[in-house]
């Protein structure tokens, strides 16, 4: 498996057993990689370990269990997720949402994407249209809630040359894809990065006219340039259209299916 394979597959396999007693070491069992790389691997894309992403995701889903099924007590939510007493799944619930799962349901709150990243880009990075910044450990409730909606996906046209200037002028090129991008997005659609230089800007529409018109919005400055030190950077992009469909909601079918659509837009 390459890293982004790796990262696919141990997102997809924490998501089919947040309710389960899983480590970092089963994870990377089913990654067919050392303990390790996997941890290594995941701080430097989504700047958190495994153990606290799993808690994060447990206390997420925690958190709408109590707003949605208030006939379900707290202790039952509590051991739904592991935690053996009221007392530890405060603990930890309290550490994520900054109040007790009691005045949480109390409040009725509204569940917001948790956590905020405070980071500049960074490939674990989610963003909106807004500037609000998220991570990626909401994109999996975003695909299920959107499984019907359009991708627009992106990818640098000749990277290679851009970085044989100087990698600070790829990363410049990076930074104004996500801005074009997040320019031609509309207010509710998401922006975040599955691979080096490849994009996937995840729409709130069912209309596939709606996406082609971001299409052609962020294709229409294909030839504007980027500064590096006085020098003027041609920055074209390859942009596709893709509605994957009900079935493609996994982390590694769906990151793979992004590149595939974005490989055929190149031929």
């Amino acid at each position: 498996m390459d890293k982004l394979e790796i990262l696919a597959k141990a997102l997809e396999y924490m998501e089919q057993h947040l309710e389960e007693d899983i480590r970092a070491e089963d994870i990377a069992g089913i990654c067919y990689c050392s303990k390790s790389t996997l941890e290594k691997l995941f701080r430097f894309v989504n700047h958190i370990s495994v153990r606290d992403y799993l808690i994060r995701r447990r206390m997420t889903k925690a958190a709408r269990l109590l707003v949605e099924c208030p006939e379900i007590s707290i202790l039952e939510v509590a051991l739904k997720f592991g935690y053996s007493s009221h007392e530890a799944f405060t603990r930890a619930f309290r550490q994520i949402w900054n109040c007790s799962p009691s005045k949480f349901r109390e409040q009725n709150r509204t569940l917001e994407l948790f956590p905020r990243l405070n980071t500049p880009l960074e490939s674990g990075d989610v963003y909106m249209k807004n500037g609000m910044k998220f991570d990626i450990s909401e994109l999996y409730d975003f695909f299920k809630s959107r499984k019907n909606c359009y991708f627009v996906c992106c990818d640098i046209k000749y990277m290679i040359r851009i970085n044989d200037i100087a990698y600070k002028a790829g990363d410049m090129a990076i930074l104004e894809t996500l801005q074009r991008m997040g320019n031609a997005a509309g207010e509710n659609d998401i922006v975040f990065r599955i691979g080096g230089d490849e994009f996937a800007l995840l729409t709130a529409s069912e209309d596939e006219e709606y996406a082609k018109e971001i299409a052609r919005n962020i294709l229409s400055h294909n030839g504007e340039c980027v500064d590096y030190e006085g020098q003027k950077i041609p920055l074209d992009l390859y942009c596709t259209v893709v509605r994957l469909g009900e079935g493609t909601i996994c982390y590694s079918e769906l990151f793979t299916s992004l590149r595939t659509a974005l490989q055929e837009a190149k031929e």
